[in-house]
C-alpha cells in the first residue's frame, strides 16, 4: 500500500463519538478545506519518512484533539509542524485550522527528544482517530476494543509499509495492542501524567544517549 492508498482507506472510516480529522471538519476551529490539508500533511510525512528509509515507528493510543485532530500528524501540534518539516528534508506542511497555533505538552516532549536525537522516526496510534466523549467533541477518552479492531488492518499496513526494525509503544495501551503483533516493540513510559522523566529516559537509553546530558538540555528548553 503506497502513502496515497493509505491516507485514503484512512479517510474511509466512520465511527460514533470520534472524529475523523481525514475526513471530517469542526465547524468552530477548522478551515473549508481542513480534513484535505490533514490527508496531505500525513501522505507528505509518510513519504517523506520512506524516501529517508525511516525504520523506527512511534506507537501511541489516540489521537489528542489538541493535537493530531488538529495537524493530521500522530503526536504533533501545530507548533511543531516546521520542525516536523525540517527533520524530514524541509517538506511542507500546512496548519488546518484559523486562529493561534494550539500546543499540546504531549506533542511538545515528543519533538523535543526526537529533535535531540537529530533523526526522524515515523509517528502512529493505535486507534488513529480522535475519540471523545458524547457531546463533548473537545475532550479525549480511550478508545474501545471495538474501535481498535477497526483500527487494527491501518496498523499492520503501515508497519508492512515501512518494515520497521524498531517499534516503540509510547504507553500500556499501545504496549498491549502490539504485543499481539508479531513485531520487534520495546515499550516505554507515555509522557502524560508525571512520566515525562521516565520517557525521556526510556527513549534515550534505546538509542544509547546520555540521558544526564539531554535531560538538562531538555528540561533548560522548557
Amino acid at each position: 500500500m503506497t502513502p496515497s492508498q493509505f491516507v485514503t482507506t484512512l479517510a474511509q472510516v466512520r465511527l460514533p463519538d470520534v472524529f475523523n480529522p481525514y475526513a471530517e471538519c469542526c465547524d468552530v476551529f477548522d478551515r473549508a478545506d481542513a480534513a484535505r490539508r490533514r490527508r496531505k500533511n500525513l501522505e507528505v510525512f509518510l513519504e517523506a519518512a520512506l524516501d529517508h528509509d525511516v525504520r523506527t515507528i512511534w506507537i501511541a493510543r489516540d489521537l489528542g484533539y489538541r493535537g493530531g485532530r488538529r495537524t493530521g500528524l500522530p503526536l504533533t501540534d501545530e507548533v511543531h509542524l516546521a520542525l516536523v518539516g525540517q527533520l524530514l528534508g524541509g517538506i511542507e506542511l500546512k496548519r488546518a485550522t484559523k486562529g493561534p497555533a494550539v500546543a499540546e505538552r504531549t506533542a511538545a516532549i515528543i519533538w523535543q527528544v526526537i529533535k535531540r536525537l537529530g533523526q526522524p522516526v515515523v509517528l502512529w496510534n493505535v486507534f488513529p482517530y480522535h475519540p471523545h466523549e458524547p457531546d463533548d467533541p473537545f475532550s479525549n477518552r480511550a478508545h474501545t476494543t471495538a474501535e481498535r479492531d477497526t483500527a487494527l488492518p491501518l496498523l499492520k499496513a503501515l508497519i508492512d509499509m515501512f518494515k520497521p526494525k524498531q517499534i516503540v509503544a509510547i504507553g500500556r495501551d499501545a504496549q498491549q495492542t502490539l504485543a499481539e503483533l508479531a513485531a520487534p516493540v520495546t515499550g516505554v513510559r507515555h509522557p502524560s501524567y508525571g512520566g515525562q522523566s521516565e520517557f525521556i529516559a526510556g527513549v534515550l537509553k534505546l538509542y544509547g544517549v546520555s540521558e544526564e546530558r539531554c535531560q538538562k538540555s531538555f528540561l533548560a528548553a522548557g
